[in-house]
């Protein structure tokens, strides 16, 4: 048995005393360690014995105060830097600053790379297009880019809090908005952790209904990406033809479910209600809309133009990410066979026929484009035969749910990868939700991708991450 992977880490309170809770993920499921925060609330950082923990445990200081003593670089990661501020207010407790006496430079951020003609270029958080808010601290001596520094915090929007003491029915309305591209993964986390801690068996047609809806929104995400690549590479045929695709994908989400993200559809016990499209119909426009992208995507494959700016673009070292434990296409990317549908399958995928988890060892952008495409095929085989298998079972939509306290876990596989959340339940009330996103997980890997790249790569790796900042910065 491998000895694990790091997939979560935060500071949480239990009868007035603080502990650190880490999540491990193991071949045989996860285990839960939990040691108590001294009362001075400091303790030795993990990150230099796990890497990986190297923004969970900012996260956890930014968000809790505990101090991991040890930590290569405590910057602020949720919370914004002091210089962030802008000017003191009057009345303000914080001391006036100086500006003509410190240099600006000294403001940004970080520095890593030093050397004759090397500066820090700020990039963001307002950027071109409809992109999220990120500031990216490029490390430059001209057009390569030596070094990045991510600055998520813009996004920041104290989801954790917005969860306690809400019921159950409530609290799934929040997780469907800590990733709005990633509605139904969320709410699915959410509602396996509340169904463990409740034992509830949920009916066949509901589990069926949750991999259909669960496959759209892959889809959807999939093919996003896909014309963020097209249209980074100027290619304006390509980004109509996936941008129409993507918008036709979630018609049949809309059509379906009466969300266009899907929202509203999963609840505690199964799903709200059933689907609204006949499922013949469902089974016919996927099956047409699929052999639309397979040629679409057979055309692009066509462009050398296209793959040189894929090929070696944004490598990630496939040793790194397996020590990591990258998820989703960025791991799978780079050899990580990581998919929460096969490994700790949930819903109606025991029932299906079983695939193989699509991965790549190209450890590049275009290896991440192949995962998706291939992951594109799976998501329409899935819902065709979920849809077919609805037929054949009894409609009932929702089991009744009851009320449990204690802790528990809950896991989805969104189009970025694994979701999971803990959730402490009582008295059928949300206590406390640490909600991990595959784009918090992922998004640090983008510091050591850039090997040569230049300033025109960093659109094509940026979109072949293919993640949520709003889900980052939690």
């Amino acid at each position: 048995m491998s000895p694990g992977r790091l997939a979560g880490l935060y500071a949480t309170e239990e009868n007035g005393h603080p502990e650190l809770v880490a999540i491990i993920g193991r071949d045989d499921g996860f285990l839960i360690l939990r040691a108590p925060v001294p009362r001075e609330l400091r303790y030795d950082a993990l990150t230099p014995q796990v890497p990986a923990a190297f923004w969970y445990e900012r996260a956890l200081h930014d968000l809790s105060g505990v101090e991991p003593a040890g930590h290569p670089r405590l910057d602020p990661l949720l919370a914004p830097q002091l210089d962030d501020l802008g000017p003191v207010r009057p009345g303000s407790d914080l001391p006036a600053r100086d500006h003509d006496a410190v240099p600006g430079a000294e403001h940004i951020g970080p520095v890593d790379v030093t050397g004759r003609g090397v500066f820090t270029l700020p990039f963001g958080p307002v950027r071109s297009g409809v992109l999220e808010s990120l500031e990216l601290l490029l490390e430059t001596g001209g057009e390569d880019i030596l070094r990045i520094n991510l600055r998520p915090h813009y996004k920041h929007r104290q989801i954790a809090k917005r969860f306690e003491q809400r019921t159950v029915d409530d609290a799934v309305l929040v997780a469907e908005r800590v990733e709005g591209v990633h509605s139904v993964a969320h709410a699915l986390a959410f509602v396996h952790a509340v169904e463990t801690a409740t034992d509830v068996t949920v009916p066949a047609a509901a589990r069926l209904q949750r991999v259909v809806v669960a496959e759209l929104e892959r889809m959807a995400n999939h093919l996003d990406v896909v014309t963020q690549l097209c249209d980074c590479a100027g290619l304006a045929v390509g980004t109509a033809r996936f941008g129409l695709h993507k918008e036709q994908v979630m018609r049949l989400m809309s059509d379906a479910t009466g969300s266009r993200f899907g929202r509203g559809q999963v609840v505690p016990g199964g799903v709200r209600a059933a689907l609204r499209t006949d499922p013949a119909q469902l089974r016919y426009r996927i099956r047409t809309l699929q052999a639309r992208i397979a040629d679409d995507l057979r055309a692009l494959n066509g462009s050398a133009s296209f793959l040189d700016r894929l090929r070696t673009t944004g490598r990630l070292d496939a040793g790194l990410a397996h020590r990591h434990g990258a998820l989703g296409p960025v791991g799978r990317g780079s050899g990580v066979e990581l998919d929460a549908r096969v490994w700790r399958p949930y819903d109606a995928y025991p029932d299906l026929t079983p695939f193989v988890p699509a991965s790549s060892t190209l450890t590049d952008a275009l290896g991440r484009l192949r995962v998706r495409e291939t992951e594109l095929a799976q998501s329409s085989e899935l819902i065709q035969e979920a849809v077919q298998q609805l037929a054949h079972v009894d409609p009932t939509a929702r089991a009744p749910v009851p009320s449990a306290d204690g802790h528990h876990l809950g896991v989805s596989e969104s189009a970025a990868g694994e979701i999971l959340y803990s959730v402490t339940l009582h008295a059928g009330r949300v206590v406390r939700c640490f909600a991990r996103s595959a784009s918090f997980h992922n998004l640090v890997l983008m510091h050591n991708v850039f090997h040569g790249d230049v300033f025109t790569d960093l659109g094509f790796i940026e979109a072949s991450f293919g993640l949520c900042y709003a889900g980052v910065a939690m």
